[in-house]
């Protein structure tokens, strides 16, 4: 298995609730995941843990048979070979666009790093954006460059966070498929987090829904689908799944 979560236990300082309890998952190399829960109940916790951002109290983090939490072993964010869009992109303002994606590859040759720039601006359609500033740039835009800067360094994992939520909804529509395109056309493990079902049915390979710090489901979206059939018995027939989405 790709990447391995096995009993990952958090709180807070100075709170007594538990923020995440037992969270445990596998994913497959290139498996695109969605966290879904309310606010508060545990998802963002997940991303903090695994960037490195927090420490668990319980628990270990494997990818690529890389050891990168357990009781022994910490390893620091910058060494965990993973890349990260934030909620509101944290693009650098006085840069432009080259320069924010080429941020992270300051280890790379000059030849290397503008052959990379290249590759990630034609995976992410914005050629010939080089140049412009984030301020030129629709939300869509932006987070796009958001994404390609993530991927420049060639992580093992993406994560990321609410990813939609700066969008207004008709932009929303448009972005969602966009995403997941080049996701899949990157081939990276992705894992992100949304209080959104429309974003997780349609861009997730598998749903984990999280409540109250703890795995309430996993499953395909499909088998979601089911669960709400057998919670609700007056819901239309399954073929009709656009509709469910919305109920």
């Amino acid at each position: 298995m790709f990447v391995t979560i096995e009993n990952l236990c958090f709180s807070y300082p100075n709170t007594k609730a538990t923020a995440l309890d037992n969270f445990s998952l596998q994913i497959e190399k290139g498996e695109v995941i969605s966290i879904l829960g309310r606010s508060g109940s545990g998802k963002s916790t997940v991303l903090r843990l695994l960037a490195g951002l927090e420490n668990p109290a319980v628990g270990k983090v494997t990818i690529q048979d890389q050891v990168l939490c357990d009781k022994h072993t910490f390893v620091q964010p910058e060494k965990r070979g993973i890349g990260m869009v934030f909620q509101d992109y944290a693009l650098f303002p006085h840069m432009t666009v080259a320069d924010n994606i080429l941020f992270g590859l300051f280890r790379m040759k000059r030849a290397a790093k503008q052959k990379r720039l290249q590759e990630v601006l034609e995976l992410v359609e914005l050629q010939g954006y080089e140049k412009r500033y984030p301020h030129q740039l629709s939300g869509g835009q932006q987070q796009r460059v958001a994404i390609a800067r993530a991927l420049a360094p060639n992580p093992h994992l993406l994560l990321l966070d609410e990813p939609f939520s700066n969008l207004d909804a008709e932009l929303q529509e448009k972005i969602r498929k966009e995403l997941r395109d080049i996701l899949k056309k990157a081939n990276i493990t992705s894992i992100f987090v949304t209080h959104d079902e429309k974003d997780a049915h349609i861009l997730a390979d598998r749903i984990v829904k999280i409540k109250n710090g703890q795995t309430d489901f996993i499953g395909r979206p499909c088998d979601l689908l089911d669960v709400y059939r057998q919670e609700k018995q007056n819901l239309p027939p399954l073929s009709e799944k656009k509709e469910l989405l919305y109920t």
